[in-house]
């Protein structure tokens, strides 16, 4: 079928019109969070933190059974883009979540 008919166009019509979507700073904070939320460890080390809002490295790896420098790695990107807040306690690095409406779906789609 033509695309003109699809449209419900005639050749002589003109092109429909749409709307300008432009860049927005939201919509690239969101596309570096699904990138991240791309990897198993990552989707693995968030489910973990929707369940416990907090963790420490070390109690993270164990849980995962991954090993620390893994999670430190993957829990340091995840910070750099504003999921987690970090507070060192002794020797340890604990994170904390920061809920937002795009985390709390996250949530839903990839921790059921």
């Amino acid at each position: 079928m033509d695309i003109l008919k699809k449209l419900g166009l005639k050749s002589n019509d003109s092109p429909p019109m749409y709307r300008k979507i432009p860049l927005d700073p939201e919509l690239s904070k969101r596309v570096r969070l699904l990138a991240l939320a791309g990897d198993e460890t990552r989707i693995r080390i968030l489910c973990f933190m929707f369940e416990y809002k907090e963790g420490c490295v070390s109690d993270i790896a164990e849980s995962l059974n991954v090993s620390i420098n893994t999670v430190s790695h993957h829990l340091r990107m995840m910070k750099d883009v504003g999921i987690f807040t970090t507070e060192r306690m002794g020797t340890n690095i604990c994170y904390r979540l920061l809920r937002d409406e795009f985390i709390d779906n996250l949530e839903k789609t990839i921790c059921k």
